[in-house]
């Protein structure tokens, strides 16, 4: 008569299987059976694949899970990150004459716009240079301030957007140059 070594004993660490005339452990889902083949070991899933998660994988006991950086949540899917929008949320610490811009994983407070001598504010993002003033002879007519949103995973090179120039003026000629902003060199103009 075949003993059932499973429940007079039970050698294994987690569960036995009988078989006739010995037994078998297995192991439950995310831990593997040990040379011994008695003991079962945490599995580390999260050493098997980078692509497990979008940021970060921690593995724990019998299993594994996701986490995201500062400024995103985790989604539905367990193991995707999505960046928080706080200027949506409300979720910002502006003053109310700033306007809040989200960026990836977190916020700034674009404080508005001033225009500086000989330029005179028009609206909220431009400053005109009245022409009847001597100061603005060889200045640009206006100066228009843009705020835009670059979204990550674009393919580059790709045009951002597209400026033209009006012959308003009989002799006019136009100078279109990054002023500032391009230290690394990743935008160009053409």
């Amino acid at each position: 008569v075949d003993v059932n070594e499973c429940t007079s004993e039970n050698p294994c660490t987690q569960t036995c299987v009988n078989t006739y005339g010995s037994f078998l452990c297995r192991c439950e889902p995310g831990y593997e059976l040990e040379a011994d083949g008695v003991n079962c070991s945490d599995m580390d899933e999260c050493s098997f694949s980078e692509f497990l998660c979008q940021h970060e994988c921690v593995n724990g006991p019998g299993s594994y899970y996701c986490v995201c950086p500062s400024g995103y949540n985790l989604l539905d899917d367990s193991r995707s990150c999505q960046d928080i929008n706080e200027c949506e949320t409300r979720n910002f610490t502006c003053t109310p004459q700033q306007t809040c811009f989200n960026i990836p994983g977190e916020y700034k407070c674009l404080d508005p716009v001033r225009c500086e001598d000989p330029y005179i504010q028009i609206n909220e993002n431009r400053c005109m240079c009245p022409a009847e003033n001597p100061g603005c002879r060889d200045q640009p007519f206006t100066v228009l301030y843009r705020v835009m949103d670059m979204v990550s995973g674009r393919s580059v090179p790709s045009d951002i957007f597209q400026m033209q120039a009006t012959t308003r003026y009989p002799g006019a000629y136009y100078i279109f140059q990054i002023k500032s902003g391009n230290e690394g060199r990743e935008f160009y103009m053409r």
